[in-house]
Order: C-alpha cells, then sequence, then structure tokens
C-alpha cells in the first residue's frame, strides 16, 4: 500500500518511466509469445496443407483399390459359373469336375480385377463348397469363417461391401489383414448364396501411404470403433484409442483443418480425412516437439528481447523527460474532444512537440474520415464480388458430381446407360453453364433436376423415387440457376443411410408476394436444436456440407434480401423438410411465349 501511495505522488516523468518500463517489458514478452506461437501456428497450417494433399493423394490410391473390389465383387455377383459352384448339389464325378473346372477359370477372371495387387479371394457357399486363390495367404478354413465375426458382420449388411480388420497365426507368428467381404445375393429371389472374401495383408495395405510419411509424422487408419488397423509404427496395430477417435470426430463435425491434441502421450497435430467407401478414417499425427524444433532457437529469441527491452528503456527515460509538459498540455486539449466525432479537430499551439501531435491529430482525422468513406465504397464492391464469386462456386461442383456418376458408368461398361447419361448431363450443361443467366424459370429448373434424378437412379438405382407438385401458375416464375439440386443431392446421399428406400417430394407453390419451394423427404431426419436449422447460425453448420447448400442460401440474401433464404425442419426418423423462399418474379417473356 506504502508503495501505491508513493507512486501516486510521485512526477509524472517517474509514473511514465514506471509505467512504459513495465509495459516494453510485457509487449517484448508478449509479442515473442505470439511470435512463437504464430510461427508454430503458421508452421502447422503449412504443414496441415501439405499433408492434406498427402491424404488425398493416399486417398485417391485407396478409391483406386475399393474400385478394383467393387468391380470383383460386380464380377463374381453376376458370374453364372460362381452361383452354380455355389448352390449346386452333389453330383458324378466327370460333372464335378466340369464345374470345378468352370469356377476356377471364373475365380482367374474375377482374380485378375485384382492384378495390381497382392491379395487373395476366398468364395463359400450355402452348400458347403469354397475355393481360395491362395489357401496359404490368408490362412483361415471354411469352417472357421461359418462362426467368424467377419461373416455376422457381412451377412448383416448384404448389400455393401464391408472392409473389416483381421488378425490369423501364420507360419512367422501373427498375421494382420485388412479383409474386403461381400454377400453374394440372388438378384431375383433376394437370398444369399455365399460369401466372397479379398483379404490383403497389412504390410500391402501400408504400402498405399508408406511413402508419405516421415519422421515426427506418422499415418493411421482407424475403423469406427478407433481400432488402428494399419499404420507406419506398427506398435500401434491392433490397439484400441477412442481418445484419437473422439479427436477425429471432432473434425469432421465441427470442419476444421487440423487439431491439437495428446496422443499415445504426445502432444500431436491431428489431421483426418474420411475413406466412406471402408468406413475407415486416414489420420496423420504431426508431434508438437519436433515442430517446435524446426521453428526457431527461442535462447536467441530471449537475449535478442533483452537487448531490445534495454536500448528501448534508455530512449524512454531521455525522451519522456523531455515530453511529459508538452503531452499533458496535449492530453488536456485532446480531452475536450467529443468521442467517436472525427471532426473536432484540435488548435495547433503550444510547443514545437505539441504542434506536430496537434498536426499529426487533425492529420489522421482527416484520414479517417476518408478511410471511413473508402471502407463504405469497398463494402459495397465487396458485396458485389461475393456474390459474383458464390455465382461461379455452384457449376463446378454440380459439374463434378455429375462427371462422377459418368466416370463410374464408363468402368462398369454400362456404355447405352453412360450415353444416356451423357445426353442428360449436356442438356444440364445447356440450362446451366451455357446459359449466361443467373435466373432460369421453375420449368427449366425442374429439367435439370429430371436429368440429375435420372443419372443417380442410373448410378445408384431407384430405391430413392422422387414425386414432383408444382403449380401450374408457378411454371414461369424465375428462381436461381441450380437452386433445388444441392437440397436433392443432399437428399440422396445423406438421408437415407438408416432406411433403404423412400421418396423425395419437390413441392412449388406461391402466396401474394412469394414462391415457396419445398424440398422435403421421408429418410432418416435427424436431431436439430432449434427444431429448425438456420444455415447462417454457426451451431448448425455441421449439419449440412458442401458448397452448394451455403451457396444456394447466401446466393439467394445476396440476390433478394435478408428476408428470403432457407430454413430446414427436421424430426429423427420421419424426415427432412427444406423451405425456400424467395420473391414472386415471373418471366414475361417466358409467359408471353406460352400464351
Amino acid at each position: 500500500m506504502k508503495l501505491i501511495e508513493k507512486f501516486r505522488r510521485s512526477r509524472l516523468i517517474s509514473k511514465l518511466f514506471v509505467v512504459m518500463t513495465v509495459s516494453i517489458v510485457a509487449v517484448c514478452l508478449l509479442t515473442s509469445l505470439i511470435t512463437i506461437r504464430m510461427a508454430e501456428r503458421l508452421f502447422a497450417e503449412t504443414f496441415s496443407i501439405t499433408n492434406g494433399k498427402v491424404l488425398n493423394q493416399i486417398n485417391t490410391g485407396m478409391e483406386s483399390f475399393n474400385d478394383s473390389v467393387v468391380n470383383a465383387v460386380t464380377y463374381a455377383s453376376q458370374s453364372g459359373s460362381v452361383k452354380t459352384y455355389l448352390t449346386g448339389g452333389d453330383t458324378n464325378s466327370v460333372a464335378m469336375s466340369k464345374v470345378y473346372y468352370r469356377m476356377a477359370e471364373q475365380m482367374g477372371q474375377i482374380a485378375s480385377n485384382l492384378g495390381a495387387y497382392d491379395v487373395a479371394l476366398t468364395i463359400i457357399g450355402v452348400n458347403g463348397r469354397s475355393y481360395s486363390t491362395d489357401p496359404s495367404y490368408w490362412p483361415v478354413s471354411p469352417q472357421e469363417l461359418a462362426d467368424d465375426p467377419l461373416t455376422r458382420h457381412t451377412a448383416a449388411e448384404p448389400l455393401r461391401v464391408l472392409y473389416q480388420y483381421d488378425e490369423r497365426d501364420g507360419k512367422a507368428g501373427k498375421e494382420r489383414f485388412i479383409v474386403a467381404s461381400k454377400a453374394l445375393v440372388d438378384r431375383t429371389g433376394g437370398l444369399s448364396y455365399g460369401m466372397l472374401y479379398i483379404a490383403i495383408r497389412e504390410t500391402e495395405f501400408r504400402r498405399f501411404f508408406g511413402n508419405f510419411t516421415s519422421s515426427g509424422n506418422d499415418v493411421l487408419v482407424l475403423d469406427p470403433a478407433g481400432v488402428v488397423v494399419s499404420s507406419n509404427r506398427t506398435e500401434l496395430i491392433g490397439g484400441k484409442s477412442p481418445e484419437l477417435l473422439r479427436d477425429v470426430e471432432t473434425l469432421k463435425q465441427d470442419q476444421l483443418d487440423y487439431l491439437n491434441g495428446t496422443v499415445f502421450g504426445k502432444d500431436a497435430i491431428i489431421l483426418a480425412n474420411e475413406l466412406p467407401p471402408y468406413r475407415f478414417y486416414l489420420v496423420s499425427l504431426i508431434d508438437r516437439q519436433y515442430t517446435a524444433g524446426q521453428i526457431m532457437n527461442i535462447r536467441q529469441v530471449a537475449l535478442i528481447c533483452l537487448a531490445i527491452i534495454g536500448a528501448a528503456l534508455l530512449v524512454v527515460f531521455v525522451i519522456s523527460r523531455r515530453l511529459t509538459l508538452s503531452l499533458t498540455r496535449l492530453v488536456r486539449l485532446m480531452s475536450t474532444i467529443t468521442k467517436k466525432d472525427f471532426r473536432n479537430y484540435i488548435s495547433v499551439s503550444g510547443s514545437y512537440e505539441v504542434r506536430e501531435l496537434s498536426k499529426a491529430f487533425n492529420y489522421m482525422l482527416d484520414e479517417l474520415n476518408d478511410y471511413v468513406q473508402r471502407l463504405l465504397e469497398t463494402q459495397k464492391e465487396q458485396r458485389d464480388a461475393e456474390l459474383a464469386a458464390l455465382q461461379r462456386q455452384i457449376n463446378p461442383h454440380f459439374l463434378y458430381n455429375t462427371l462422377a456418376s459418368i466416370k463410374l458408368l464408363v468402368q462398369k461398361g454400362s456404355k447405352e446407360t453412360a450415353a444416356e447419361t451423357i445426353n442428360a448431363l449436356i442438356s444440364l450443361l445447356q440450362n446451366t453453364i451455357s446459359n449466361a443467366n443467373e435466373t432460369i424459370t421453375i420449368e427449366q429448373e425442374l429439367e435439370n433436376l429430371k436429368n440429375y434424378v435420372f443419372i443417380n437412379h442410373v448410378r445408384y438405382g431407384d430405391r430413392i423415387k422422387v414425386s414432383y407438385f408444382i403449380a401450374p401458375d408457378c411454371i414461369r416464375c424465375e428462381v436461381p440457376k441450380l437452386m433445388l439440386q444441392p437440397f436433392i443431392e443432399n437428399a440422396f446421399f445423406h438421408a437415407f443411410n438408416v432406411k433403404t428406400e423412400g421418396t423425395i417430394y419437390i413441392l412449388i407453390s406461391r402466396t401474394e408476394h412469394s414462391l415457396v419451394c419445398e424440398v422435403a423427404d421421408n429418410g432418416d431426419g435427424m436431431e436439430l436444436d432449434p427444431n429448425e436449422w438456420v444455415p447462417d447460425h454457426p451451431k448448425s453448420r455441421k449439419l449440412f456440407t458442401g458448397i452448394g447448400i451455403q451457396n444456394v442460401n447466401h446466393r439467394i440474401k445476396l440476390l433478394y434480401g435478408e428476408s428470403y433464404g432457407v430454413r430446414i425442419t427436421s424430426v429423427t426418423g420421419e424426415g427432412t423438410q427444406i423451405r425456400i423462399v424467395l420473391p414472386l418474379i415471373e418471366n414475361v417473356e417466358a409467359a408471353g411465349d406460352a400464351v
């Protein structure tokens, strides 16, 4: 208390010197800490960008392997010889020899789809027969497979290819595998007549990412239970890490580029990509201690900070003595200025320092006034630029997904279907990319939607149907181009993960001053709190991902104002409803043509 009282009674020069001393030391220390943190963060972000690209390359390799697996499974499920071998009864030795010969020939052709990879194929039928391309590669008998969790999990999901981690005792000790399995189902009766297993050694699977690891940078593959199914750190394989799984799910839900956390007892930077076909997570771990050692010499930084503090204190002591009186007078003059009013200028008078500071203050007011004016103009230009940028985002986003569908058809060899799909794409391009207008009529938008739905039906089948309910007086109304497609896409790929089939409803009507477009489905739904999803709300962004949905809402608000936009309601187990409200704008030329 005595020190505080003494400080209050001291001269201004003493107060200023003490305050400046503390300030300089604090600023120097904080600046050093912030610089180090910023350097670490910059390093982490740079590393995350680089590793993000690396993860994408690894993802591409894994997708190629998955495509080969899918092709092999498809060939096997379509083979009559395979089905005959797995369902037929006992026959004479000659007939059995022919069946076995045809089976061996078919298995060779199936295995050719995976010729680029060192794998073993095993197939088991309901009649007890089995066949393996290399029994020594994956040492498991048909009797063991009958009661194995691999088979139970596959039987529980007969319509998809499952990737599961498996350990077996081999000649060289414990061997680890990643096994792709698929139930062979009769297309007419829907009954399973066999199981196909494609086993790849973990050491072979590791080659997808082995060349992308380095000191301080490890790669792991996690399954949905948090088990490490593959890694360059072999001691981790087969172990379980619920903490790492939670961090990876946080990255996915919050759409973060990276996350700082503690993994296996070390501080690490965590990056992750989801592998949807595998139901795995591809995780990259960067050792923070290794990262810090690559950034800067902390001892050298501390010495430089001490030198700067000493020099600054000397300069402050000399200058503060000369400026105390002038600064006091200047503060008194400046205290008369009305807050937040940039037009109250100070009269230039007093000593040289005060006059210069007064001139600088008045000049600052002039600059602030100019800056505010330029800022208003810049914000207007930025708003226009943002609208233009958002308009350019949807076409590439939509075109990418469409071309992906065509690519899969070509890979399957469905030439006629691929041609029809390309025709649908051409029609889409004529109404979207070739059409320079920002808005189109409901009629054109529906044509685009039907082409898009056709493409998805070709690729995934018609288990998800689409019904259209359009009021006749809305057919000529104008809407932003590709407005409904992102929501149809989201319903196709996310609304029916639990339910195997359902319907998407397109409803368009009008009120006195508004056009109301609704996209509803009777799919899985989701939990929302509150029960209505607003795209602009930060808590809601994690529920819907992708450029398209966010883009639609932003485009509508930029084009028509904040009173228009997208709202989403959903009930778990019952479905989701998207409601889009637009101003009622009719295309006069289109209406005239119709007349």
